[in-house]
């Protein structure tokens, strides 16, 4: 680039055999004194060593000799002003290029560096080069480095030292060099040339600006050196760091061109910072809504908060995706657990509230509240210092009082706890490798439709995804992996979950869960838990095994189809309730368990994979399907599918209705559990009274409440062996336990008969 080709520019002030009335003895300002008629200087016409040359006596402490012609300072150009002098008689003076920088305006631009390097004549009649550069940028070689501020510029000569010596002084060229430091072939802009200081301290924010609006398509290059950018800025041009970027947490750097974590982790010369300052700047604004680490692993030494990292952030609901890449925790202090224990109380006409909390400033939001009476994961939804009271994600069970409460806050990669709201937010291709440290994501207290897939979360400590709200709903985890920290550790010793729900309408799809303490636990409704396989089995010989997947109200409208379940339980309570005793309100009800895998090896003969446990008295069964199951037990046989968790409170099987066991396959199970069941009833001698007894076949202990069918099979004789013409009746829910139902005949009869009965009113 030469601005004198290509733009047209003359650079090179007037000689001074063209007049010495265009040559001042000051600035070279309009007005300015010149050297026309002055009785120290003179054009000399011809010189043994100069064409033509002006002679001058020095007269001040500092000679000033400048061009009364406006220079142009243009960004990214750099300007040589040269001339040879020569000493003739006198003192000998040092000498030196000068100039004065004037903004648009015509006013001077102060604080600039205005002089070159000193050149002392050392002797008369030797001619002596002096040569200084001016330019925009900081780069080596410039003695004038003036930025972006000043447009014009003076230029000239000083005279110092000593007075009374006489020079001759060559005319003065100036000339365009900016080829010396950036040639013309290069697709790149460099971020000094447009006023970039980079030492750390000085705001190149406006230089940056400068840069990228000069750009037109070509790459920004930031050289070595520490750049601060004092407030937030956009780049649209493709940008390249050597250099790294300071800046304040509350600035944000949006790369329009160059939106990737590589970038990032070069602009700031860390993959942890520059990560954080990309996931600012992605939530930042809306050019892109991917963040892609491009396969990268970003360190992580600390929890990663959205409210440190953008604290003006509350509110999100535009779709953003993190993706392809991973997270490695490194081990520290920063990851410990928070334990704050505390007083408080609890009324259930206040079900999500906790009162008159002792030492609330230190309970942080996001902690999990254990206790008396807590059901499993309920978190502190905010907190209000001033009136001693926090909220909870869930309502307590265990009624009104004044209890101790444990608050531990587990440390995240990814927390969001510090927002209100978020809205599509989806993590792909992502590995978390949590290393036993660290938990890795916590939901905002609200929003809907985050979504994580096609990922892998590795040995979190204690929890894998946390929701503190319902920042859950419409969750979506499809085609993960979750690798627990306690492979190793007993079932029923595991502390670790891997998510919990408290909204609605959640899917869980083709995803791997090996060797939780708790695989999920779900409130809301509308659940489809599809295609997943969940392992929770140990190294134990008849071990104990332990709920895999927990719902936490009664109904729950839910789907769990396709599944491996392995070595877990599917636990249905009803412990998120403040008043857990049935009243005015559903049942257990609208849960379909379908096509299945479900297996256990090594574990004590009462284990179950379906349980109900309800929280309060007066519950009953009102809408369960399981259907079409495959049950397997290995290394021993057990007892039975299903069992009711008496702990609380029993069922009430006088109201159980429309519940269904079909089509299930049982291997090693010892009493096969089905509803409707058909039961071959063999009666060798004649009686008037034929007992069925359903027990072994009734699921949850279900009272033998109604007969849908009875078929002879065969004639019915008889004690004389007469056919016997008339028909029996039935009575059910006889014996002391009720799931017994009798075949009464008018006279004793002997034969055999098909019999269907249910323990449940189908509708």
């Amino acid at each position: 680039m030469n601005v004198a080709i290509t733009d047209g520019l003359v650079l090179t002030p007037p000689a001074f055999e063209d007049g010495l009335d265009q040559w001042s003895s000051e600035n070279g300002t309009p007005g300015s004194t010149t050297y026309q008629n002055a009785a120290n200087a003179a054009f000399v016409p011809a010189d043994s060593d100069f064409s033509g040359c002006l002679e001058l006596l020095k007269t001040q402490s500092t000679q000033k000799l400048r061009a009364m012609v406006k220079t142009p300072i243009l960004p990214g150009t750099y300007l040589k002003i040269s001339t040879r002098v020569k000493a003739m008689s006198g003192n000998l003076p040092s000498l030196r290029i000068a100039g004065y920088a004037v903004s648009s305006n015509g006013a001077h631009v102060s604080g600039l560096v205005e002089i070159g390097t000193s050149v002392s004549l050392l002797s008369y009649g030797e001619v002596v080069e002096v040569s200084a550069i001016v330019g925009t940028g900081n780069r080596a070689g410039v003695a004038m480095v003036w930025g972006m501020q000043p447009s014009d510029g003076y230029f000239g000569l000083d005279l110092t030292g000593a007075n009374g010596g006489v020079v001759r002084i060559d005319d003065i060229q100036i000339e365009d060099v900016t080829d010396a430091f950036l040639r013309e072939m290069m697709e790149w802009v460099d971020v000094r040339d447009y006023g970039a200081v980079g030492d750390g301290s000085t705001d190149d924010t406006a230089a940056f600006s400068a840069a990228d609006q000069a750009a037109g398509g070509r790459m920004i290059v930031v050289p070595e050196g520490s750049y601060y950018l004092g407030s937030s800025i956009s780049i649209k041009a493709p940008i390249k760091f050597v250099g790294t970027l300071v800046m304040p947490v509350s600035a944000n750097l949006a790369l329009l061109s160059s939106f990737d974590f590589p970038t990032y982790a070069d602009a700031f010369g860390d993959e942890e910072a520059g990560f954080k300052k990309a996931l600012q700047a992605l939530f930042g604004y809306t050019d892109h809504n991917v963040l892609d680490l491009k396969g990268r692993r970003v360190e992580v030494t600390a929890p990663i908060r959205i409210d440190e990292i953008a604290p003006d952030l509350s509110n999100f609901s535009n779709r953003r995706i993190l993706q392809n890449g991973q997270f490695n925790v490194i081990e520290g202090t920063a990851w410990d657990d928070e334990v704050v224990t505390s007083q408080a109380t609890y009324s259930t006409s206040q079900s999500t509230q906790l009162i008159n909390v002792a030492n609330i400033a230190n309970i942080p939001v996001g902690a999990h509240v254990t206790g008396s009476g807590v059901g499993r994961e309920v978190y502190v939804k905010s907190v209000n210092i001033g009136a001693g009271t926090l909220y909870l994600s869930q309502p307590l069970y265990g009624g009104s009082g004044t209890r101790n409460y444990t608050f531990t806050r587990y440390q995240y990669v990814l927390d969001f706890s510090g927002m209100d709201k978020l809205d599509r937010f989806n993590i792909a291709n992502v590995e978390f490798l949590c290393n036993g440290a660290a938990s890795c994501l916590m939901l905002a207290p609200d929003g809907q439709m985050t979504q994580i897939r096609d990922s892998y979360v590795v040995r979190p400590k204690d929890r894998g995804i946390t929701s503190i709200g319902r920042g859950c709903q419409d969750l979506l985890v499809d085609g993960c992996q979750f690798l627990s920290d306690e492979m190793l550790t007993p079932a029923q010793d595991r502390k670790s979950v891997v998510l919990n729900v408290n909204a609605n309408d959640s899917k869980i799809r083709d995803s791997r869960f090996v060797r939780f303490g708790t695989t999920f636990v779900l409130n809301g409704s509308g659940h489809l838990i599809v295609g997943n396989h969940w392992f929770q089995g140990d190294e134990e010989t008849a071990g104990v095994r332990v709920a895999g997947l927990v719902f936490t109200q009664t109904n729950v409208q839910a789907a769990v189809t396709g599944n491996y379940i392995d070595n877990s339980v599917i636990e249905w309570t009803n412990e998120h309730d403040a008043d857990p005793s049935f009243a005015n309100e559903y049942s257990f009800g609208g849960l379909t368990v379908t096509g299945n895998t479900c297996v256990c090896i090594n574990v004590a003969p009462w284990f179950t994979w379906l349980s109900i446990k309800p929280y309060g008295a007066g519950h009953f069964m009102q809408g369960l399907s399981v259907a079409n199951n495959v049950f397997k037990s290995l290394n021993g046989n057990i007892d039975r599918i299903e069992r009711v968790d008496t702990t609380f409170a029993d069922l009430d099987r006088s109201r159980m209705r429309n519940v269904t066991f079909e089509g299930n396959m049982f291997n090693a199970i010892n009493s096969i559990t089905q509803n409707p069941v058909v039961l071959e009833v063999n009666q060798s001698t004649a009686q008037s009274v034929w007992t069925v007894d359903a027990s072994d076949y009734l699921p949850f202990g279900g009272w033998a409440r109604n007969c849908q069918g009875l078929v002879a099979e065969g004639m019915v004789r008889n004690a004389s062996g007469s056919r016997v013409e008339a028909m029996p009746y039935v009575a059910v829910e006889q014996g002391a336990s009720k799931t017994q139902a009798t075949i009464n005949w008018p006279e004793a009869a002997r034969g055999r008969m098909q019999m269907v009965l249910r323990m449940d009113t189908p509708i």
